[in-house]
């Protein structure tokens, strides 16, 4: 079975690829040119899904699977920001290392040097026996440092609740236990087996 992915993020490919062995699973820009995609949601639910539709219906087969994610860090100090603007909290040409020391400011600017903080990814799936959504949450700390070269996007600067090392440090296997994403997915592989 073929699933499509509503991303062309190589940090997001690789991480659901690797936790849906079972599938083919491609990025849509492999099939046709790469869009715009407006995610004008309030949630990280309702981006997913417009990412999900807007792929599903460009493809014009109705034989795939689209999966989409939108997935985001919350930091309780900031009042749950940046959320769903976290692939953009640096501005919108942003890229990953200008979002996270942004964040990093953020924190520090409070006068902490670290908050509570938590992920959470919803994957939206489309089909055309319908369409569906799953959550899943990983909370721990976010720190005003980065340690650690491994993950992406703020993963060096997260410490999952009940370890002493960054996202960054972790080895993969212990990263797929954890993820919000691995999470989401693992709920949305049963939504795709019921096809």
């Amino acid at each position: 079975m073929k699933l499509v992915l509503a991303t062309s993020n190589k940090g997001k490919v690789r991480e659901i690829q690797a936790l849906c062995q079972d599938y083919e699973v491609i990025p849509y820009s492999q099939l046709i040119k790469e869009f715009e995609i407006v995610e004008d949601g309030d949630t990280f639910k309702e981006n997913a899904l417009i990412k999900a539709r807007a792929v599903f219906n460009a493809l014009n087969d109705k034989d795939v699977i689209v999966l989409a994610d939108d997935s985001g860090i919350s930091v309780d100090i900031l009042d749950g920001k940046p959320g769903i603007y976290s692939a953009r909290h640096a501005g919108a040409d942003a890229n990953d290392k200008d979002n996270l020391y942004k964040l990093i400011d953020d924190i520090k600017a409070k006068g902490v040097k670290s908050s509570p903080a938590h992920y959470t990814a919803a994957i939206a799936i489309v089909t055309k026996n319908g369409e569906y959504c799953v959550h899943g949450w990983m909370y721990g700390t976010a720190l005003t440092e980065t340690i650690g070269e491994g993950g992406f996007g703020y993963d060096p600067m997260f410490v999952p609740l009940g370890y002493d090392k960054t996202l960054g440090e972790l080895d993969d296997e212990i990263k797929k236990k954890l993820s919000h994403r691995a999470k989401a997915l693992s709920l949305a592989k049963k939504i795709i087996k019921s096809f």
